[in-house]
């Protein structure tokens, strides 16, 4: 699992940059979490078709994990999971609790997503 430098996000803007727009962002709407999420490099999920989210406070990392989901569109029988700092936080976890606790210090949360098949294939079978 890259480290949190290692996101692209991170490279193509700089700490000042990024930490003015989060700043801007917490001030705008105090009751939301900024958050980049980009693809496990290594992982065969495909990649998101974005990697800046505004996440409400209440929303649960189970509840994240389904949005992403949802713009993927993966089948079922892969699996999604989600990573703060090279860590799995629990899917009951709110997602404040988890910004509070591994918030950058340019003001937004870095998570990242990948995944592996968790029932192998589906069956085929023949006409």
């Amino acid at each position: 699992m890259p480290r949190c430098a290692d996101f692209a996000y991170k490279k193509d803007h700089p700490f000042e940059k990024r930490q003015a727009e989060a700043a801007r962002i917490r001030e705008k709407y105090p009751d939301r979490i900024p958050v980049i999420c980009e693809k496990e490099p290594r992982s065969d999920i495909p990649p998101v078709d974005k990697r800046k989210y505004l996440i409400p406070m209440d929303l649960t990392v189970g509840q994240f994990v389904y949005v992403i989901r949802k713009r993927i569109s993966i089948p079922p029988e892969k699996a999604i999971f989600i990573f703060v700092n090279n860590t799995l936080p629990p899917t009951a976890a709110l997602m404040s609790t988890v910004y509070e606790n591994h918030r950058d210090p340019d003001g937004f949360m870095y998570m990242m997503y990948g995944g592996e098949n968790t029932f192998g294939d589906p069956i085929r079978t023949g006409s």
